[in-house]
This record gives C-alpha cells, sequence and structure tokens, in this order.
C-alpha cells in the first residue's frame, strides 16, 4: 500500500509550475510533440513531478508516433491507478499517480508487446531521473 501524499490546492500551487498544475491537478494535457520527453531517449526513472513517486522506466519506453511519451508498462503495479474517464464525450482509461493522484494521461490497448498497452503520458507530469543518479541515492 502506497502512502497518500495530500496537499490543499493552495499548497499544490505554490508547489507546482503553472503548466504543472493545469495537467496534475486540473487534468490538463499538453499539446501533442510539445513535452521534453516525447523523443527523449535518456535511461532512467520517470517520477512523478508533484511527489517523487517512481512511475515508469526507461526500459519500457517506446516510440507511439503519438506525441507524448509512451510506455508499455508502469514501473510497478503499486505506482500508478487507473480510473474511467467519461470526459469529452469519451470513454478512456486515466492514469494517475498512486501516490498524490496527479493526473499523468491515459493508457489505452493498441501497445506493443509484451502487454500490448500504451501509456500515453504528460511531460510536464514527469521528472526524468538518469540511471546514474539513481545509483548514487543508495
Amino acid at each position: 500500500m502506497v502512502e497518500k501524499v495530500i496537499k490543499t490546492d493552495d499548497e499544490w500551487k505554490r508547489l507546482l509550475g503553472r503548466d504543472e498544475y493545469l495537467v496534475t491537478r486540473k487534468r490538463g494535457t499538453e499539446p501533442p510533440f510539445s513535452g521534453k520527453y516525447y523523443n527523449f531517449k535518456g535511461e532512467g526513472v520517470y517520477r512523478c513531478v508533484a511527489c517523487a513517486n517512481d512511475l515508469f522506466s526507461s526500459k519500457a519506453k517506446f516510440d507511439s508516433g503519438s506525441g507524448w511519451p509512451s510506455f508499455w508498462e508502469p514501473i510497478s503495479e503499486e505506482s500508478v491507478e487507473e480510473r474511467e474517464d467519461r470526459s469529452y464525450g469519451m470513454v478512456r482509461v486515466e492514469v494517475v499517480c498512486a501516490r498524490c493522484d496527479s493526473h499523468l494521461g491515459h493508457v489505452f490497448e493498441d501497445g506493443p508487446p509484451p502487454t500490448g498497452l500504451r501509456y500515453c503520458i504528460n511531460s510536464v507530469a514527469l521528472k526524468f531521473v538518469p540511471e546514474d543518479e539513481l545509483n548514487s541515492e543508495g
């Protein structure tokens, strides 16, 4: 069980940048091909920008052509939660951080093997930590 991070809306506004707040707390999205990680190739871990929860490994990242960073699986079953999203007249599966409930993006069933899933995630909701920094964290 993940220990939840709970903050007031004002606390999130102070902690996050404008775009980070709009995406993670207000369920927004960044325009396709605009985020810093959609075409990024570094090796390491993508963490939640709001609470630093480990979300995705670069080993599960792939180029979906969608314009957003895409992963075929989260780093662990406990790192993200999935919720039904009926906004904009569609039925989708929203992906949120299991630790702080930040909106990350959506998951679709058109990804590559081995899962067949595509976690389509907003760059602004992520903070990349290179593998060499992870090794020094101990």
